[in-house]
């Protein structure tokens, strides 16, 4: 087990891919609420990731792409990387960077109405 950085480099991105490939792996983010009376409220949000087996010759396309710059693991789920995805069993949000369902339900918790300030684009 090892905890993969946000790719910087390529050559970090190349080993995160490499490190992935044809593998399983977890995803893990902390949400945390601290209340206006002073109460905290976390919850830790994990995902599991199954990615398909990546050719070398992917691997330098997807590197190619750049998408993968600053990205935790050295990949996007929600861009191109997603087509490497097997399987994904959990919050797919979470794996894109913010676990939504489980912030908006710790919000919800403590009566914040996050569907409030919603308002419908018009053109």
């Amino acid at each position: 087990r090892r905890i993969l950085p946000k790719a910087e480099t390529i050559d970090d991105a190349i080993n995160c891919l490499g490190l992935l490939s044809g593998r399983s792996h977890r995803v893990y983010s902390g949400v945390c609420l601290i209340t206006p009376g002073g109460k905290l409220r976390q919850r830790l949000v994990e995902t599991r990731v199954r990615f398909k087996r990546l050719p070398r010759e992917e691997i330098d396309a997807y590197v190619a792409s750049g998408e993968w710059r600053g990205k935790a693991g050295g990949y996007a789920v929600q861009g191109l990387a997603g087509s490497f995805v097997v399987k994904l069993v959990g919050s797919y949000t979470n794996v894109v960077g913010l676990p939504l369902y489980e912030s908006v339900a710790l919000l919800s918790g403590e009566g914040f109405k996050a569907h409030k300030n919603w308002h419908v684009a018009r053109p």
